[in-house]
């Protein structure tokens, strides 16, 4: 299979191995059955491209994103993609982080996804089962094979400094947050705290849901690059150390300019420019989410 020049690896997991800071998210796919075969395309689009992360999860589109990533792979791999080059994310809900129904739910994401194993299983919000018993699930789905290794998702600083204190905690291996431009606040202490651990931060909505595509405080950075303002904000996203960003995108066009904007060096000027128009965090804020 055929890709652009990937960008460079600088994501590292706590257990060694080397991720590419750039993924696809694919939140709000899988959701109408007449758009499943366009979808399918943007997926395998984005493995041509290069893209080798793929975000999904149980609760998008009630297992239908993970359907699309599931055909999409399959065709990808018929083709002649190698399954060790990728790397496939899944979440599973707060009531399913029991023991039991995480195996139940993890087997379910296994099936749509036509995978033998998931390369990294996300809790994706904190819910009322103990974490205890969710780390428990995961050591089981990593016994019988079914999972690479875990993290989570929405956790603040005191959720993470929670779970570093539970048995087998300290096996997270990232922690998926909401990280923008203007969505700073995790920049406070969770961040400096995650990279202190050496677990990256995996960034969703790193565009704010398209709101930054053009945003106009960010055209002259943008022109200053030949980029556009999308690029721009994704790029910085990608600056910083131990972040590995997941913009979602289907439009062919949109896929294109996110796996660009990986190669968008900005320097020591544009950082300065884009800290004040967008300051960082000065006190600590509520974790942002979506």
């Amino acid at each position: 299979m055929s890709s652009s020049p990937a960008p460079e690896c600088n994501v590292t997991l706590p257990h060694g191995a080397e991720w590419p800071s750039l993924g696809l998210g694919t939140w709000r796919m899988g959701e109408v059955a007449s758009r499943r075969a366009v979808e399918v395309a943007s997926v395998r689009q984005a493995l041509e491209l290069g893209y080798r992360v793929i975000d999904t999860a149980e609760m998008y589109g009630d297992g239908g994103a993970e359907t699309v990533v599931g055909e999409a792979l399959a065709e990808a791999l018929r083709a002649g993609l190698a399954r060790e080059d990728l790397r496939v994310v899944s979440k599973v809900y707060p009531h399913n982080a029991s023991v039991e129904a995480m195996v139940a739910a993890c087997e379910r994401s296994l099936h749509r996804l036509q995978l033998d194993h998931i390369d990294l299983y996300l809790l994706h919000w904190r819910g009322a089962v103990p974490l205890k018993e969710t780390v428990d699930g995961f050591e089981m789905l990593q016994r019988r094979g079914w999972i690479g290794h875990w993290g989570v998702s929405n956790f603040d600083l005191a959720d993470m400094q929670e779970l570093a204190t539970a048995p087998g905690g300290g096996a997270c291996s990232v922690n998926q947050v909401y990280y923008s431009l203007s969505q700073r606040g995790a920049e406070f202490d969770l961040l400096p705290w995650q990279r202190l651990k050496q677990m990256p931060l995996m960034a969703y909505s790193p565009i704010d849901q398209g709101a930054l595509v053009d945003h106009p405080s960010l055209r002259d950075v943008a022109e200053h690059h030949a980029a556009t303002p999308a690029q721009v904000a994704l790029a910085w996203v990608l600056a910083q150390p131990g972040v590995l960003a997941i913009p979602k995108a289907v439009q062919a066009m949109h896929l294109r300019h996110n796996w660009q904007a990986a190669t968008l060096k900005l320097d020591a000027g544009d950082l300065a420019v884009l800290d004040r128009l967008f300051p960082p965090p000065r006190r600590k804020m509520p974790l942002a989410m979506l």
